[in-house]
């Protein structure tokens, strides 16, 4: 497939944070985009001057409150009327380049189309793509008009849509953990924000969840959903998710005691 042309009417949105490793490929890989823009949370390294050596537009989001609302102030500077949300590490390819032209000139001919579009990503852990164990369902909003925006949750945000959401066939591609270390930081950050949002919306929780809810994650992932066909990865994978659900519900069971 021929490389599309730089000038795809599409504002690209990158939200980071001490990304410093990994936000000058994300922005090398899609630069068939007519805007690039990232979303600096309040970064003490070198993400920010990265970014603009780059050739990205960079926003001082430092005072937002969740991602979704980072992203959210990002889109509202946007010059055109489609954002395709990447994270600092993913990355683009041609293919999806080439689809988003298709996309983006279907539309502004006036052809119909979906106001939103999930966005196929391809997962890789510790080197190896992970096909198997649930990773393979993948596919989160991240195409969509420009008047569509995030809701506030700091865990698992999500994009707002009131109307039918299409599917883009080319993928992103998604490395999330460069190493366990990574997976840790987040684990810990991640299991707290989880369970301090469910109390909020005043959700509780049994000591029977803490112990049962972890066994069956790692049951469905690993068994029920194939996680055993990505070998060992496979096996850790399912065993990480299992510990960051007893995480999450042990801290959302114990604030009860800590109100």
């Amino acid at each position: 497939m021929s490389e599309p042309a730089p000038t795809i009417p599409v504002s690209i949105v990158i939200a980071a944070r001490n990304e410093a490793a990994n936000v000058q490929g994300c922005i090398d890989s899609v630069r068939w985009a007519d805007e690039i823009i990232v979303a600096d949370h309040g970064s003490s390294d070198d993400t920010v001057e990265r970014a603009r050596s780059a050739g990205a537009t960079v926003l001082d989001g430092t005072n937002a409150p969740t991602i979704g609302l980072l992203r959210n102030a990002a889109i509202e500077t946007a010059r055109n009327e489609w954002i395709l949300v990447v994270d600092s590490d993913e990355r683009g390819t041609p293919a999806l380049g080439a689809e988003l032209a298709r996309t983006t000139a279907a539309s502004a001919l006036g052809v119909p189309t979906a106001d939103a579009y999930r966005v196929p990503r391809r997962n890789f852990f510790l080197g190896a793509e992970i096909k198997h164990g649930g990773w393979e369902r993948d596919r989160p909003v991240r195409l969509f008009r420009r008047s569509v925006r995030y809701d506030e949750s700091r865990v698992h945000e999500h994009v707002i849509t009131s109307g039918p959401v299409g599917t883009v066939h080319e993928a992103l591609l998604h490395y999330p953990y460069q190493s366990l270390d990574a997976y840790f930081e987040k684990f810990e950050r991640y299991s707290r924000w989880w369970a301090e949002d469910q109390w909020r919306r005043g959700r509780r929780t049994s000591a029977w969840a803490v112990v049962m809810k972890p066994p069956a994650r790692f049951f469905s992932m690993y068994f029920l959903r194939g996680g055993i066909l990505d070998g060992g990865r496979g096996a850790i994978l399912a065993a990480l998710a299992s510990a960051s659900v007893r995480a999450k519900y042990a801290r959302l069971w114990a604030m009860r005691f800590e109100k």
